[in-house]
């Protein structure tokens, strides 16, 4: 029996239903189109996006994906930070498919064969039942894309040990990288905002020692193992959206910061 990824957020990160995720793309979508500075043709070989309640960052995070389908990567290697279980390494799903509200993607087990023997790679099954920052890109890459997907959740690892991964996978043709990030944690807005900075510095001026401190995103060792994967490649970064919860919520007392990025060739 094959072993399917369950959607364990559905209904609570995102909508259950496929038509609601639906309207809420259609309706940030209509602001992208009027957005002046929204630089809607890219074709992307990597992107970062948020992993909050879609109603939090699901603007944000869908600001990327939806670049990303303008690549139609045939694959996607969809990596996340651990949030649930404490475990050393990189654990890569076993799946042969992903549950989404869109139906089930197959697994991209072509590119598990690429990666299962670096360095770091290991695997830790519970770290994959709950996991959001991994699932909420799943439907994104659905709807925009049709890719056959490789989650890949890290725990405790230096990012230099993901760095090879990422230049593997962005070596092999069809394949596209998602790194999942939130930013700064329930500091005041103003305060956020200055932290946040730090990390779209870093993105966008290639600059480890800007992501290493002050920035604060809880998908740190994503985002330096991408910076330096670009940096290998000859990727340019692109900054897509910031915003914090408050700006949806409007309680700046104690907000989440989200950015989205994409990188080009």
């Amino acid at each position: 029996m094959e072993l399917i990824r369950p959607a364990a957020n559905r209904g609570k990160f995102y909508p259950y239903k496929a038509e609601d995720i639906l309207a809420m793309i259609r309706h940030w979508n209509q602001i992208l189109d009027q957005a002046e500075n929204y630089p809607a043709s890219l074709k992307p070989r990597a992107i970062i996006s948020p992993h909050a309640g879609y109603v939090y960052s699901g603007f944000t995070a869908n600001a990327a994906h939806r670049l990303l389908g303008n690549s139609q990567p045939r694959r996607v290697l969809v990596v996340g930070p651990s949030h649930h279980v404490y475990f050393q390494g990189m654990s890569p799903g076993p799946f042969a498919g992903y549950e989404t509200p869109f139906g089930t993607v197959p697994a991209a087990r072509e590119l598990l064969d690429e990666i299962k023997d670096f360095d770091g790679i290991t695997y830790a099954p519970k770290a994959h039942a709950l996991e959001h920052s991994t699932e909420t890109q799943f439907p994104f890459i659905a709807h925009y894309t049709g890719a056959k997907i490789l989650e890949l959740i890290y725990g405790d690892t230096p990012y230099t040990a993901l760095v090879p991964v990422l230049v593997k996978a962005l070596q092999t043709p069809g394949t596209a990288v998602v790194i999942s990030t939130d930013l700064s944690h329930y500091y005041d807005q103003d305060k956020a905002n200055r932290l946040d900075a730090a990390c779209l510095e870093g993105v966008r001026l290639g600059d480890l020692q800007l992501l290493a401190s002050p920035c604060e995103a809880c998908g740190k060792i994503g985002l330096m193992a991408m910076v330096e994967a670009a940096r290998r490649l000859g990727l340019k970064p692109h900054l897509i959206d910031y915003r914090t919860s408050g700006d949806v919520t409007g309680d700046y007392s104690a907000v989440v910061g989200y950015m989205s990025a994409a990188y080009t060739a």
